[in-house]
This record gives C-alpha cells, sequence and structure tokens, in this order.
C-alpha cells in the first residue's frame, strides 16, 4: 500500500471516529493494515491516482459499497459482524471475501463519488432563508441545490428546530432536528418556498429502490439515527433534482431574472467533488445574477463547505452572502454531519 493510500484511509477513519462512528472508522483501519492486491476492489484502491484521494473521498466510496451490500442482504458474513464487531481479523476475512464475490457492485461504488444528503445540515438553510428574508422582507425563495443528490435538503422549509429560546415549527413539519446550539441564533423569521429545484450529476430518485439503497447505503451503520431522519424526509420526498452539470444548470437556470422572489442557491459539502470547469461556471453565473441583483430581485448563496481543518476539523463554515450590496455574514460553524452548530 502506498503511503499517501494509508494516510488517506487513516484521516479518514479519524473524521469518521470525531464524527461518532467508531464502527466505520474500525472498517477502514482494517482496510489499511490488510489491504494487498490481488483482487479487482483491491486493485483499484492501491492504483488510485494519490493526488485525488481526499477529494474523491475515497474511503468513503468503499465503506458505502459495503455498506450496501449489508442493507441489500447480499453478504451475510460481513451482516452478521455489523455494526459493532471488534474483531478485526474476522472483519477482514469478511471483507475480502465481499471483495472476491462481489466485485462489480463494488467497483461501481468506487466509481461514483458518495452522496450522503444529509438532512441535520438543514439549519444552516433555515438560518440563511430566515437572514435573507429578513434583509430582504416578503419575498418567497426559489431555491436551488447544487450538488443535491436526492434532494432531501430541498425540503428544508418543512424541518422544525429545537432552538435555546424555544422551538421553531414550520406549517407540516415532518422532524424536529436538535443540534447542540453553541451561542442562540436570531429568532426565524418566517418564509416561504415558492419553487425548489436541485441539480447532481447522478441524481438519485426517491421513487427508485436501487437509489435509495445506494443513499442509504452512505449513512454509517453505527448510526440508526441517520437512518430515521433519512426515512422522515423520504415519506416526503417526491423528484427535484434534474442530472446535469451544476455550472451549466446554475447558468440557465440564473439566466432570466424573477421578479417578486429572492433567488436562494445553496451547496453542502459537495463543491469538492466538482471539476474546476463546473466551479469556474458557477461562479460565472452567480457573478452575473449578483450584478444585475436589485431589493425587488435579491439573490442569496449558501456554503457549507470543508475549510483548510479538513475533514477531521471541528465542522465547516456556514456563509452566506446576498445581493444587492454584497452583505457577507459568516453564521458561524457546523458540524458535518449537523450535530451541533457554533453561532457567530
Amino acid at each position: 500500500m502506498t503511503a499517501a493510500l494509508s494516510d488517506h484511509l487513516s484521516k479518514q477513519a479519524e473524521a469518521c471516529e470525531a464524527l461518532g462512528s467508531p464502527f466505520t472508522a474500525r472498517l477502514l483501519r482494517v482496510v489499511r493494515d490488510s489491504l494487498s492486491p490481488g483482487t479487482a476492489v483491491a486493485d483499484r484502491l492501491l492504483t488510485w491516482p494519490e493526488a485525488t484521494l481526499r477529494a474523491d473521498a475515497v474511503g468513503l466510496r468503499l465503506t458505502g459499497g459495503l455498506h450496501a451490500l449489508v442493507l441489500s442482504d447480499a453478504a451475510p458474513q460481513l451482516a452478521a459482524l455489523y455494526p459493532a464487531s471488534e474483531d478485526d481479523a474476522a472483519l477482514w476475512s469478511a471483507i475480502a471475501d465481499a471483495f472476491e464475490t462481489h466485485s462489480a457492485q463494488l467497483l461501481h461504488w468506487l466509481d461514483n463519488a458518495p452522496q450522503t444528503n444529509e438532512v441535520r445540515r438543514a439549519p444552516a438553510m433555515i438560518l440563511a432563508a430566515s437572514e435573507a428574508v429578513r434583509r430582504f422582507p416578503g419575498l418567497p425563495l426559489r431555491v436551488s441545490e447544487l450538488g443535491a443528490s436526492a434532494g432531501l435538503n430541498l425540503l428544508f422549509d418543512r424541518f422544525a428546530l429545537d432552538l435555546p429560546q424555544g422551538p421553531y415549527t414550520p406549517p407540516n413539519a415532518v422532524m424536529t432536528l436538535r443540534p447542540d446550539w453553541q451561542g442562540q441564533p436570531a429568532d426565524i423569521v418566517p418564509f416561504n418556498v415558492a419553487e425548489r429545484r436541485g441539480v447532481d450529476l447522478n441524481p438519485l430518485s426517491p421513487d427508485q429502490p436501487a437509489d435509495m439503497l445506494r443513499l442509504r447505503s452512505y449513512l454509517w451503520a453505527d448510526q440508526p439515527e441517520r437512518m430515521q431522519r433519512t426515512n422522515a424526509a423520504l415519506s416526503i420526498a417526491t423528484p427535484m433534482v434534474d442530472a446535469g452539470d451544476a455550472g451549466h444548470w446554475l447558468a440557465e437556470r440564473l439566466a432570466t431574472p424573477n421578479p417578486g422572489t429572492l433567488e436562494f442557491v445553496y451547496h453542502t459539502v459537495a463543491w469538492q467533488y466538482f471539476p474546476e470547469p463546473s466551479k469556474a461556471a458557477c461562479a460565472e453565473a452567480l457573478t452575473m445574477a449578483a450584478a444585475r441583483a436589485t431589493p425587488e430581485t435579491p439573490l442569496a448563496y449558501l456554503t457549507f463547505e470543508m475549510d483548510a481543518a479538513g475533514p477531521a476539523g471541528p465542522g465547516a463554515p456556514v456563509r452566506l452572502r446576498l445581493w444587492p450590496g454584497d452583505i457577507q455574514i459568516d453564521l458561524g460553524r457546523m458540524d458535518f454531519h449537523g450535530r451541533w452548530f457554533q453561532i457567530n
């Protein structure tokens, strides 16, 4: 094993442990300590370009593929050890068997970026939407999500929040999110969503069982509460995500102003997966939309993306920009899975 791959698996294991998944961390360390060439899956991992290991989230691609085998009852030997085995030898034996027996499925998972669609990230959208309508009152939101996966976070207006000052409960809420608040957020200004749409290179449709297996596979096996929240969101989800490149899609979506609406664009832990031309096209589309924004046609742009601290760092910054005026608001930092929110 190359030093780069070993380092990547070690750091991803540290991140999983920090995010409350010791079993997923154990899986990654077992693979790190035992992997050798000789199977299609092992050879694919061992020859992965070193420069893209982190950006491609290779460790999570692998753990997602293994979890998919367990969820689909395809690998009984592996399933018997989920989600809490501490027998590293037995765990590696089951993983090695899966490499041999289910190489096609695992290679498919390795070929595609992770899609978690973590609904506990929705407090970022709720706080940002509230702040946007506080600055531009009376306007409904036209929501656009980049890297939307199955579109579950497009439903953020259906999620309630347990706040230090009391509950925020929108109409027809399907779940309540309870992050550990570090500091007290401002009172939520009610907002309305007039229209919502997302884009993803590989959208997952809530009405396709194979897609939902993929979505659930990236929920770590020793965190059943994440599965419960995802299932609650799926109970109201409908296909709302277009297949395509984010840059081209956003340019088309923002090309024509929509008077009387607030354009609300966001992405959460997705930017790292976009190719550079897509990032450049997104930036250009936002720059053009910002230049023509008015108080009647404002633009809001929210990002929740990894910074220099990396995946093992203390969450990521939640940043909002508003036009006209290029108002920049640092809302705070949030745990990657939304377990806590540190208010600025």
